[in-house]
């Protein structure tokens, strides 16, 4: 009895206590913080505090520095994705993978086999969709994540080269993948295949599933949804609250914001296959999420994990102390990449069939 008055009157003083702070802006409505120093994650594992000291504070990039024509954004697209492509054969070498490029339903797609096929996944596949804001990361830099998830988790994968703007803006993306996937289904059943990608590749799985139901086509068994961009306006939090922070994406202004506006053509940025965030998650396959204390769409992220809770499906969400978008993906040797690839090899090992 003592203790339920004494949490009473913590409730009720907890306003005043609020409004005698200096918290709030003076009108309660936006807040103003005040410049302040942010020391690297002590409680992060050694190798990502590290290297997050030795990264110069991130200044975010200008909306105005950003192409503005169709051939400026070609030659970005070029030079960016060119910047990160690993040559296949090299890729293949470090990932001990062997790599294939095909055509399916008229899709370019990477076939990915690891040179150890875990008993688990004997006639399991990994739908891979890769990241890059929906612009950059094609071609033959698309099968990169595909290949540490084939080599980690012992599972053979295929990754989607879908179209992109600003040559091919959304519906495109979404079409290629449910292309590849329709072409998948005449082979093997759904609940034997996970779908998922990082970052715009999180965001094109769940797009891709929820256009699925709208064909009444048979799930995937599984979903893996690394830092999804879930929702491509600026709604979430941490959009705010992590920007400047995240060493990756560092803000929504810049690439991101011109990259939604290029994708969507002109489509409301809500649209459930373009923020599938707004989308109905009912009857969703499980769900893995991984993101990060400094990622900017950590909102997206844990946004998504909720609405998927909503409707009872399993969604195991994990989040890491000080990791920024996708750090798993820039930092593999880490403590939080390995457990993190470990971690979707478990899911799928428990979901799929």
């Amino acid at each position: 009895m003592i203790k339920r008055i004494r949490s009473r009157l913590l409730l009720a003083a907890f306003p005043l206590l609020i409004a005698s702070s200096n918290l709030l802006a003076a009108d309660g409505g936006d807040w103003n913080i005040a410049s302040r120093v942010l020391p690297p994650p002590a409680a992060a594992s050694e190798a990502l505090s590290s290297s997050i000291a030795r990264t110069p504070q991130p200044v975010p990039p200008q909306p105005g520095m950003m192409p503005q024509t169709p051939e400026q954004w070609e030659a970005f697209v070029e030079q960016a994705t060119g910047a990160q492509t690993i040559p296949l054969e090299t890729l293949e070498q470090i990932s001990n993978t062997s790599i294939e490029k095909q055509q399916l339903a008229g899709v370019t797609v990477y076939w990915v086999t690891p040179s150890t096929i875990a008993p688990e996944h004997e006639d399991h596949l990994f739908l891979h969709v890769h990241g890059g804001g929906y612009v950059i990361l094609g071609g033959d830099a698309a099968p990169s994540e595909a290949a540490t998830i084939a080599s980690t988790s012992g599972i053979r994968s295929i990754s989607v080269d879908y179209r992109m703007p600003p040559a091919a803006p959304f519906p495109a993306a979404v079409d290629d993948t449910i292309a590849v996937y329709q072409e998948l289904l005449k082979t093997m059943p759904a609940n034997k295949i996970a779908i998922g990608g990082t970052s715009a590749g999180g965001g094109l799985a769940f797009a891709a599933v929820h256009r699925m139901k709208e064909l009444g086509l048979p799930l995937p068994g599984a979903i893996f949804a690394g830092t999804p961009w879930a929702d491509l306006s600026k709604t979430s939090d941490t959009l705010y609250t992590n920007q400047g922070i995240d060493r990756v994406l560092i803000a929504y202004e810049g690439l991101l914001s011109a990259a939604a506006e290029l994708y969507a053509a002109g489509e409301d940025l809500k649209h459930p296959l373009i923020s599938p965030l707004y989308g109905d998650f009912s009857g969703f396959p499980p769900t893995i999420l991984i993101s990060g204390t400094r990622d900017l769409l950590l909102s997206d992220t844990v946004r998504v994990q909720r609405k998927l809770r909503d409707q009872g499906i399993v969604a195991d969400l994990h989040v890491f102390e000080g990791m920024s978008h996708a750090g798993y993906l820039f930092e593999a040797a880490s403590p939080e990449a390995v457990s993190t690839m470990e971690e979707i090899s478990l899911f799928f090992k428990q979901h799929l069939d």
